[in-house]
């Protein structure tokens, strides 16, 4: 039986796990075997760049803090080696790189990704890797300013050719 301290300690750890998958707006559970040092530097450099918080975390604190905020469905995922990547606002960059890196490198990556969060709601595979797909908040801002731009660019030579024709029949 675990000492007082113990227990305590691992309380406390599924308590501050809870609140950092509540607090995220998208996590990604993966699997890292195989993973050399060296890939493993690079992976946390990337995800670290993203603004994205990756650690890693023991299967039985967290399949307690998961429960405490209704997940069921991460059960059966919560095995072998575990380790969560989150982010407070991004719900696209912790699934971008770690699905990046996981291209980058194929099967010599050691990384496999498990399950995924987004907004309070379970996630596949299939759905992390279609969300990996989108672009990067800043490049959707770029695409939308672009698309803003280029309409009313579009308005002012339109007004531009109506003031012109009205000149030319004055």
């Amino acid at each position: 039986m675990p000492s007082e301290k113990a227990l305590q300690q691992k309380q406390e750890i599924v308590a501050a796990l809870t609140e950092k998958i509540k607090n995220s707006s998208a996590g990604v559970f993966v699997t890292y075997s195989g993973l050399t040092v060296e890939k493993d530097t690079e992976l946390r450099n990337s995800l670290r760049a993203a603004g994205v918080e990756y650690s890693v975390v023991k299967n039985t604190l967290t399949r307690r803090a998961v429960a405490e905020l209704g997940y069921t469905e991460f059960d059966e995922i919560l095995n072998g080696t575990t380790a969560l990547a989150t982010h407070p606002e991004d719900v696209v960059a912790p699934a971008k790189v770690l699905c990046d890196f996981i291209a980058k490198y194929k099967e010599e990556s050691g990384l496999k990704v498990k399950a995924g969060f987004m907004d309070g709601k379970a996630c596949t595979v299939d759905e992390i890797n279609a969300l990996a797909k989108i672009p990067a908040r800043d490049t959707l801002y770029a695409m939308l300013a672009g698309g803003l731009n280029a309409t009313i660019a579009g308005l002012a030579r339109a007004i531009q050719a109506v003031a012109d024709q009205q000149g030319e029949t004055a």
